[in-house]
């Protein structure tokens, strides 16, 4: 649970940062002023990631608890049939 929590996060910062700084390079080509890459890595691919990264330890927790109370419904109802 804790992997697949860490891959997500790791991915989505990576796909964050790569949105963010192409985004942070055109809006620096528009304006003419040079790019200020750390903003893009401080202010909106780190926070993003660590959102998702909360968000999807929450739904996998709430996975794992789903399963774990089926099963021990599913072998209850086998034990007394």
């Amino acid at each position: 649970m804790f992997a697949m929590t860490f891959l997500l996060t790791v991915l989505s910062f990576a796909v964050a940062l790569l949105l963010s700084i192409l985004g942070t390079v055109v809006y620096s080509q528009v304006k003419h002023v040079a790019p200020n890459l750390t903003f893009a890595y401080r202010h909106i691919a780190f926070p993003f990631a660590i959102t998702v990264g909360a968000i999807v330890l929450v739904l996998l927790l709430l996975m794992e608890i789903r399963n774990y109370r089926q099963r021990k419904t599913l072998a209850g109802i086998e034990r007394v049939s």
